[in-house]
């Protein structure tokens, strides 16, 4: 079967930090996984922006709690799609990092057939909308499923990301520090630069202040990717544009003939376990570019 942007929708979640898009894509969809301030629960990007989030955890007595997407919250949305689209490819936050996976894949079965595919990006963030983007590229030229498999497995393989965070409190108390657990601690003005590999956060390097850790993401970024039109890039950031906007000089000044496929603010669910501050940027080889 030859799949194309008329006969396939893509369905990605929201912690790919991709709001707008359907209103890019019109065959996108996102289904929203919740954020909890104590009883009041919201559901990400839906009932509650960014910046609203950032500005109620300033206050928050606690830390927010997050949870995954019911299998009925995919159903609804593969219901909509179904009469419309041949086949709906549902790609979601890396299964070792949520249950997300789980639901959409619990949800596919409840639909039957085959007309839903659930794949696993291993990743999260603006890298999720990148899966989602370089699938939507296949599309506009027409595929296959195999050759959708094909890519999914290389950007698991090839894709690159870095961030660093304030303070690693919030990756700790959401479950998500991993490796990371090594560098805990507060020592004045210490910038973890990160990493995810095979869903874990592994810490790369410890250095003391922005200045440093720019100078790291530099030296990584630089030594670990091309100058190629084919190279794209997302870039996002927790309550902190400033860094943001830093760290998109940095890469037009290493890469110039990179693309920028998106710039985004990380939503209250990512953001819960991330903190606000952090930074960092997604890159890929990306042959269906």
């Amino acid at each position: 079967m030859k799949l194309t942007a008329d006969n396939t929708a893509v369905v990605l979640d929201s912690t790919s930090d991709f709001p707008d898009a359907q209103a890019r894509f019109p065959n996108f969809r996102v289904v929203p996984l919740y954020v909890r301030f104590g009883d009041d629960s919201y559901r990400d990007y839906v009932e509650i922006t960014p910046d609203e989030f950032y500005a109620r955890l300033e206050t928050a007595p606690q830390l927010p709690t997050t949870s995954q997407p019911t299998p009925g919250d995919f159903l609804e949305v593969y219901e909509e799609l179904a009469p419309h689209y041949e086949r709906i490819l549902s790609v979601q936050i890396s299964s070792t990092l949520s249950g997300t996976f789980a639901s959409a894949e619990a949800a596919a079965d409840l639909l039957g057939g085959d007309a839903v595919r659930v794949i696993d990006s291993r990743t999260v963030s603006a890298s999720l909308a990148l899966v989602g983007i370089g699938i939507q590229h296949l599309l506009e030229r027409g595929t296959t499923d195999e050759e959708i498999d094909a890519y999914a497995a290389r950007y698991r393989r090839g894709h690159r990301l870095l961030f660093t965070v304030n303070t690693l409190e919030f990756l700790a108390k959401g479950g998500r520090i991993g490796r990371a657990a090594a560098l805990a601690g507060n020592l004045l003005n210490v910038k973890p630069i990160l990493t995810i590999r095979d869903g874990e956060v592994v810490p790369l390097k410890r250095v003391r202040g922005n200045a440093k850790a720019y100078a790291e993401f530099r030296d990584l970024f630089e030594s670990t990717s091309t100058d190629s039109p084919q190279l794209v890039i997302g870039i996002a950031h927790a309550a902190a544009p400033d860094r943001m906007d830093a760290l998109r000089e940095l890469v037009e000044h290493v890469r110039p003939h990179a693309r920028i496929e998106i710039a985004t603010t990380l939503g209250a669910v990512v953001g819960t376990h991330a903190g606000p501050g952090t930074v960092g940027f997604f890159w890929f080889e990306d042959d269906a570019a």
